[in-house]
């Protein structure tokens, strides 16, 4: 039996966040990983932090507190961190009609944007197609980082800084309460448990998770081998595509016309959930992407047709030295229906906290914060 303040079930993002938060109010900490590193989501995805893409309001907030932890990180723990900025592209005039609207509210909303003319746009991105472009729409909160560098760094720099301890190769069985039971017969007594364990809706409290609405999303991604000559794209690029994904633009009137078009021209997109976008690491690889698939859709096998379709839309609209693909995989995480998170207490002192959707990089952070805040 081992006593701790705080067990931290998950070395994924939303782990890492919630054990950063807890050893900053001088709990003790300890964090169960039941692989021998993070494998998930968390290492699964851009290595964007977007809080352009975030609703206005409390999570457009929580996102920006996220970037300021990320920035913090850098200059603490030395995880590389490009303060890119990001570019939204128009090569149809319906994407530009919705740039221009979420132009003009944006100000009101709390975000810091700028319509860019064509010129500025390729003069910003050496990346982007000429050809057909209208214009951009510029926001410079968004940073690149390298998921598979980050959260090792993370890891360690809390360990180190923190005191923070990590057994991997540990999964947890049991949370009751008074602290967790692993599977190798091992005891950890603790005030307070945080089960971070993002897809597994199986290994604790399954029926809470069953009956939560919650739902898994597959995605598929790839990446480039490094860019000759250390070219590089920019800020991270989104196409108009991205339009119909992110909730941000859901103000916007001239969003309808858009998703029709999408809909009636390329039905196939809207099947799979694609948006794309590419994203730009410290080696110079180029990550591209993505899909969604969700619930029953989803199979272990991935489909090559969605990587097709994904490159479809993206060679019109993304100038590459070099497009091999190094890389292709895919990622699982969890998503509600409506809300950031889930957070739930399934017992006094044990709470769940999964679902952070596709923006677990984005708001882990700040949404640690806002969850400790609640619970001291």
């Amino acid at each position: 039996m081992e006593d701790v303040d705080v067990v931290v079930v998950g070395a994924g993002i939303v782990g890492l966040a919630h054990a950063w938060s807890a050893a900053k109010r001088g709990r003790s900490v300890l964090v169960c990983e039941r692989s021998g590193q993070a494998e998930g989501a968390s290492i699964r995805n851009f290595g964007m932090i977007w809080p352009v893409g975030q609703p206005a309001g409390a999570c457009h907030e929580a996102a920006l507190r996220s970037r300021a932890a990320w920035i913090e990180l850098h200059k603490k723990a030395g995880v590389w961190v490009d303060a890119c900025g990001s570019i939204h592209l128009a090569h149809r005039q319906d994407e530009w009609a919705v740039l221009e609207e979420f132009a003009q509210r944006a100000p009101a909303l709390g975000y810091e944007v700028r319509l860019l003319s064509r010129d500025e746009v390729l003069a910003a991105s050496p990346a982007a197609n000429s050809k057909g472009l209208r214009g951009g729409l510029w926001s410079s909160t968004e940073l690149c980082v390298d998921p598979r560098e980050a959260l090792p760094a993370i890891a360690g720099w809390l360990q180190e800084r923190h005191g923070v301890r990590f057994h991997f190769n540990t999964l947890v069985r049991v949370a009751d309460g008074t602290g967790v039971e692993t599977s190798d017969g091992r005891r950890f007594r603790a005030e307070r448990t945080i089960i971070c364990s993002g897809a597994d809706f199986e290994t604790l409290f399954p029926e809470l998770l069953a009956a939560s609405g919650l739902r898994r999303c597959k995605l598929q991604m790839m990446r480039t081998r490094p860019q000759p000559d250390g070219w590089r794209i920019g800020p991270h690029l989104a196409s108009g595509l991205t339009l119909r994904h992110y909730r941000n633009f859901e103000v916007c009137e001239t969003l309808a016309p858009l998703k029709r078009r999408v809909h009636d021209e390329s039905p196939e997109l809207d099947r799979f959930g694609i948006h794309v976008m590419a994203s730009q690491n410290a080696l110079g690889e180029v990550v591209l992407g993505d899909s969604h698939e969700y619930g029953n859709e989803i199979s272990p096998f991935d489909k090559t047709q969605i990587d097709e379709l994904i490159l479809r839309e993206l060679r019109p609209l993304v100038n590459l030295r070099n497009w091999t693909i190094a890389e292709r995989w895919a990622g699982i995480y969890a998503k509600h229906a409506s809300d950031a998170q889930f957070v739930a207490q399934p017992l006094p002192g044990v709470h769940i906290v999964t679902a952070t959707g596709g923006a677990g990089m984005t708001m882990s952070f700040g949404l640690a914060e806002e969850n400790w805040r609640r619970w001291n």
